[in-house]
Parts: structure tokens; C-alpha cells; sequence
């Protein structure tokens, strides 16, 4: 008796699932700064092979005991970490919200395991990684050191660095006052890095590179 084909995604990056993530902090130092907010975007596989965006979670965060709140980076997001209609939530129950359905798109799709995606992706992983560790998390479906970072991707495939600029030459729409919202970036960052990935399929890339193995 054969077995059920696998999900075509799971082949396409080494077995790693793409997720997307942004987060929105306090600072830039993940194991002393707020983590505040966090969202996600699963990425799928439609009938013609090109990668497409799947489903979308955010989560807002409570600053951890102690957590540095530097002033700058506050007013540049706009958020208060204390104001009640944010409806906050511990970073236990924030990335456990997060990683619930990370870990079922991974089943789903027959591979072994997340690799994230973010616009300078470093950052968001080292939040994400820290945060886990503070949690007491155990099954962090993400990769612990690989990214893929559209900010290189962006700069290699439109000239552009800024996620911004690199939608705008894209021809992706984005708004700029919608900006530095975990969820808003989260999916113009997930509507950039599936574009690059199906424009070099459409170039053939992929292909090319499967072919060279038969």
C-alpha cells in the first residue's frame, strides 16, 4: 500500500516551513527590552507550485518582570505597554498562541520544522528566541540559527533594503501609517518574500535547479 504524497512545500526549502514574523519591542536588546508585540504568517503551496500566504495570528504582550522600556523606541511604535484596551497577554500565552498553529501548519505540510522569515530577521529571531527561553517554552518550532531575511532578498532582487521602499518597487501596496504594526508588517513582509520566491520560479530558477539533479 503506498503512502500519501508529501506536500510539495516540504520539498522546496530543505523540509523547513517559511513563517513570517515581526515583533514590535522596547529596545533593541532581546534579552534585556520588552517584547510587545508579536505576529505570524504561515505560508502555503497552491496547485501551480508558487508560494502563497496562508493565515495570519498577532498577539499582544506584556512586558516581562524587569523588562527595560527605553523611551525612543516607544514613541517610534506609538505602543504603551501598560495601556489596558491592549488586551495584553503574558509572553508564555502570547508565543504559545503564536506557536499552536505554527506547529500544525508544520504537520500539515510534511515538514520538520520552521525557519523565520523576517525584514532583518536577526532581530525578530533573537526576540522570539529569548523571549521562548524566558517563557520556558520547549517546543519552539523555529530553527534555532537559520533565517531568511527579506532585507537581503529585497536588496539583491529590487535594490531596496527598506521594507517600504522595497514594496513600493515591488508594486506592492503599503501603507505608511500603517506601519510598525507587527501584524501590517508581518504581511507586506510575507507579500515581499513570496513575490521574490515566485519571481525565480518564474525565471526558472527552481526548475533549473531540480533539473540539474535528475
Amino acid at each position: 500500500m503506498s503512502s500519501a504524497p508529501k506536500h510539495p512545500l516540504s520539498d522546496r526549502f530543505r523540509g523547513f516551513l517559511p513563517v513570517v514574523i515581526d515583533v514590535e519591542t522596547a529596545g533593541f536588546n532581546p534579552r534585556t527590552d520588552a517584547l510587545l508585540e508579536v505576529a505570524a504568517v504561515t505560508l502555503t503551496m497552491d496547485e501551480n507550485g508558487y508560494l502563497i500566504i496562508d493565515k495570519s495570528f498577532d498577539a499582544q504582550v506584556q512586558p516581562f518582570e524587569g523588562a527595560n522600556l527605553e523611551a525612543a523606541a516607544l514613541e517610534f511604535t506609538g505602543i504603551d505597554p501598560f495601556d489596558p484596551e491592549r488586551g495584553a497577554v503574558s509572553e508564555q500565552a502570547a508565543l504559545e498562541s503564536i506557536f499552536k498553529p505554527i506547529r500544525k501548519s508544520i504537520k500539515s505540510h510534511d515538514c520538520k520544522r520552521a525557519v523565520l522569515v523576517g525584514h532583518n530577521a536577526a532581530f525578530d529571531h533573537g526576540f522570539i528566541l529569548n523571549a521562548s527561553e524566558r517563557a520556558d517554552i520547549k517546543r519552539n518550532p523555529f530553527h534555532p540559527f537559520s533565517t531568511f531575511d527579506t532585507a537581503t532578498l529585497a536588496g539583491l532582487a529590487f535594490g531596496q533594503t527598506v521594507l517600504a521602499r522595497a514594496c513600493e518597487v515591488a508594486g506592492i501596496e503599503f501603507d505608511g501609517k500603517q506601519a510598525h504594526s507587527a501584524l501590517y508588517d508581518t504581511q507586506k513582509t510575507a507579500e515581499l518574500f513570496c513575490m521574490i520566491v515566485n519571481r525565480w520560479k518564474d525565471l526558472g530558477g527552481w526548475e533549473m535547479v531540480l533539473a540539474t539533479r535528475d
